[in-house]
Protein backbone atom coordinates (compact mmCIF):
# COMPACT_ATOMS: atom_id res chain seq x y z
CA UNK A 1 0.00 0.00 0.00
CA UNK A 2 1.28 3.15 -1.33
CA UNK A 3 1.93 6.14 2.06
CA UNK A 4 -0.02 8.86 2.08
CA UNK A 5 0.70 12.13 3.43
CA UNK A 6 -2.15 12.99 6.22
CA UNK A 7 -4.12 15.95 6.21
CA UNK A 8 -3.59 18.25 8.98
CA UNK A 9 -5.59 17.73 11.89
CA UNK A 10 -7.02 20.28 14.49
CA UNK A 11 -5.84 18.85 17.73
CA UNK A 12 -8.59 17.83 19.86
CA UNK A 13 -7.27 19.32 22.95
CA UNK A 14 -7.47 22.89 21.84
CA UNK A 15 -9.50 25.51 24.03
CA UNK A 16 -12.68 26.49 22.37
CA UNK A 17 -12.68 30.79 21.09
CA UNK A 18 -14.93 31.56 24.17
CA UNK A 19 -12.29 30.42 26.41
CA UNK A 20 -8.77 31.70 24.83
CA UNK A 21 -10.80 34.93 24.26
CA UNK A 22 -10.51 34.81 27.88
CA UNK A 23 -6.90 33.68 28.69
CA UNK A 24 -5.34 36.60 30.04
CA UNK A 25 -2.03 38.25 27.77
CA UNK A 26 0.67 40.10 28.57
CA UNK A 27 0.38 43.38 26.74
CA UNK A 28 3.32 42.27 24.04
CA UNK A 29 3.17 41.48 20.98
CA UNK A 30 5.53 40.14 18.02
CA UNK A 31 6.32 42.13 14.61
CA UNK A 32 7.68 40.01 11.93
CA UNK A 33 9.52 41.99 8.71
CA UNK A 34 10.11 39.93 6.04
CA UNK A 35 10.32 36.49 7.71
CA UNK A 36 10.89 34.33 4.57
CA UNK A 37 10.39 31.00 6.13
CA UNK A 38 7.07 29.51 6.77
CA UNK A 39 8.21 27.16 9.63
CA UNK A 40 9.75 29.82 11.07
CA UNK A 41 6.27 31.68 10.87
CA UNK A 42 4.93 28.57 12.54
CA UNK A 43 7.07 28.62 15.10
CA UNK A 44 6.68 32.20 16.03
CA UNK A 45 3.26 31.37 16.33
CA UNK A 46 3.68 28.05 18.44
CA UNK A 47 5.83 30.56 20.89
CA UNK A 48 4.11 33.67 20.77
CA UNK A 49 0.89 31.17 22.17
CA UNK A 50 3.19 29.58 24.38
CA UNK A 51 4.31 33.18 26.10
CA UNK A 52 1.04 34.45 26.30
CA UNK A 53 2.05 37.11 23.66
CA UNK A 54 -1.09 39.47 23.02
CA UNK A 55 -0.59 38.75 19.00
CA UNK A 56 1.50 38.88 15.95
CA UNK A 57 2.19 41.52 13.11
CA UNK A 58 2.96 39.84 9.64
CA UNK A 59 4.58 41.87 7.82
CA UNK A 60 5.85 42.13 3.75
CA UNK A 61 6.49 38.97 2.50
CA UNK A 62 6.28 37.17 5.97
CA UNK A 63 3.41 33.89 5.49
CA UNK A 64 -0.03 34.15 6.54
CA UNK A 65 -2.71 31.79 7.65
CA UNK A 66 -3.53 29.45 6.79
CA UNK A 67 -0.99 27.34 5.45
CA UNK A 68 -0.93 23.40 6.08
CA UNK A 69 2.65 24.07 5.73
CA UNK A 70 3.00 26.52 8.62
CA UNK A 71 0.67 24.28 10.56
CA UNK A 72 3.98 21.64 10.87
CA UNK A 73 4.99 23.85 13.62
CA UNK A 74 2.28 26.32 14.60
CA UNK A 75 0.30 23.07 15.78
CA UNK A 76 -2.96 24.80 15.70
CA UNK A 77 -1.46 28.23 17.44
CA UNK A 78 -2.39 30.77 13.94
CA UNK A 79 -6.12 29.84 15.61
CA UNK A 80 -5.53 31.27 19.16
CA UNK A 81 -2.74 33.69 18.42
CA UNK A 82 -4.55 37.10 16.86
CA UNK A 83 -2.94 38.08 14.29
CA UNK A 84 -2.70 41.08 11.63
CA UNK A 85 -1.27 41.41 8.11
CA UNK A 86 0.34 44.87 6.99
CA UNK A 87 2.45 44.88 3.80
CA UNK A 88 4.49 47.32 5.43
CA UNK A 89 6.85 46.61 8.29
CA UNK A 90 7.58 50.36 8.75
CA UNK A 91 3.63 51.52 8.46
CA UNK A 92 2.89 48.56 11.75
CA UNK A 93 5.49 50.38 13.62
CA UNK A 94 4.47 54.49 13.00
CA UNK A 95 0.85 52.74 13.46
CA UNK A 96 2.43 50.74 16.76
CA UNK A 97 3.99 53.57 18.38
CA UNK A 98 0.91 56.04 17.56
CA UNK A 99 -1.09 53.76 20.10
CA UNK A 100 1.60 54.18 23.01
CA UNK A 101 3.27 50.81 22.36
CA UNK A 102 7.11 50.32 22.64
CA UNK A 103 8.58 49.22 19.65
CA UNK A 104 11.90 46.66 20.55
CA UNK A 105 13.99 45.43 17.76
CA UNK A 106 15.83 42.47 17.96
CA UNK A 107 19.04 42.99 15.83
CA UNK A 108 22.70 43.43 16.73
CA UNK A 109 23.90 46.70 16.37
CA UNK A 110 26.14 49.56 18.11
CA UNK A 111 23.69 50.71 20.69
CA UNK A 112 21.78 47.74 21.35
CA UNK A 113 21.50 46.73 25.07
CA UNK A 114 21.19 43.17 25.73
CA UNK A 115 18.04 41.47 25.95
CA UNK A 116 18.02 40.86 29.62
CA UNK A 117 18.45 44.42 31.17
CA UNK A 118 15.74 46.38 28.98
CA UNK A 119 14.00 48.83 30.93
CA UNK A 120 10.80 48.27 28.75
CA UNK A 121 7.62 49.74 29.56
CA UNK A 122 4.41 48.24 28.36
CA UNK A 123 2.57 47.74 26.22
CA UNK A 124 5.68 46.62 24.09
CA UNK A 125 6.19 44.75 20.80
CA UNK A 126 9.30 42.26 20.02
CA UNK A 127 10.87 43.06 16.26
CA UNK A 128 12.56 40.07 14.53
CA UNK A 129 13.62 40.71 10.96
CA UNK A 130 14.35 38.60 7.80
CA UNK A 131 16.51 35.65 8.36
CA UNK A 132 19.72 37.16 5.95
CA UNK A 133 18.72 40.32 6.12
CA UNK A 134 17.52 41.07 9.47
CA UNK A 135 15.18 43.82 10.75
CA UNK A 136 14.67 46.56 7.53
CA UNK A 137 16.52 49.55 8.01
CA UNK A 138 13.67 51.76 8.34
CA UNK A 139 12.19 50.10 11.07
CA UNK A 140 15.01 49.73 12.88
CA UNK A 141 15.29 53.36 12.54
CA UNK A 142 11.97 54.14 13.85
CA UNK A 143 12.23 51.60 17.04
CA UNK A 144 12.70 53.34 20.44
CA UNK A 145 14.60 50.23 21.47
CA UNK A 146 17.13 48.04 19.37
CA UNK A 147 18.25 44.91 21.53
CA UNK A 148 20.12 42.02 21.37
CA UNK A 149 21.02 38.33 22.71
CA UNK A 150 24.68 38.09 23.02
CA UNK A 151 26.14 35.82 21.24
CA UNK A 152 28.83 33.68 23.25
CA UNK A 153 30.09 31.20 20.60
CA UNK A 154 31.77 31.55 17.21
CA UNK A 155 28.17 31.80 15.59
CA UNK A 156 27.43 35.21 16.27
CA UNK A 157 23.86 35.04 15.40
CA UNK A 158 20.75 32.10 16.17
CA UNK A 159 17.39 31.41 14.23
CA UNK A 160 15.23 33.88 13.82
CA UNK A 161 12.42 31.86 15.49
CA UNK A 162 14.60 30.91 18.49
CA UNK A 163 15.89 34.61 19.17
CA UNK A 164 11.97 35.30 19.07
CA UNK A 165 11.06 32.81 21.64
CA UNK A 166 14.09 34.46 23.82
CA UNK A 167 12.77 37.69 23.76
CA UNK A 168 9.15 36.60 24.08
CA UNK A 169 9.84 34.95 27.44
CA UNK A 170 12.13 37.12 28.47
CA UNK A 171 9.21 40.15 27.65
CA UNK A 172 6.41 38.69 29.52
CA UNK A 173 8.57 37.76 32.07
CA UNK A 174 9.67 41.28 32.91
CA UNK A 175 6.11 42.51 32.66
CA UNK A 176 5.28 39.78 35.74
CA UNK A 177 7.87 40.93 38.11
CA UNK A 178 6.43 44.80 37.20
CA UNK A 179 3.30 43.17 37.89
CA UNK A 180 4.43 42.15 41.17
CA UNK A 181 5.88 44.33 42.09
CA UNK A 182 3.21 46.70 41.65
CA UNK A 183 1.09 45.02 43.46
CA UNK A 184 0.90 46.64 47.70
Amino acid sequence: MPHRKKDFERPRDRLRRSEIDSLAHAPVFGLLDNIRSVWNVGSIFRTADAAGLAGLYLCGMTATPPRPDMEKTALGATETVPWDYWPDAAAAVADLKRRGICVVALEQTADARPYDALDCPFPACVVVGHEVDGVSPEVLEAADIRAEIPMNGVKKSMNVAVSFGVMAFAMTGAWRAANRKARP
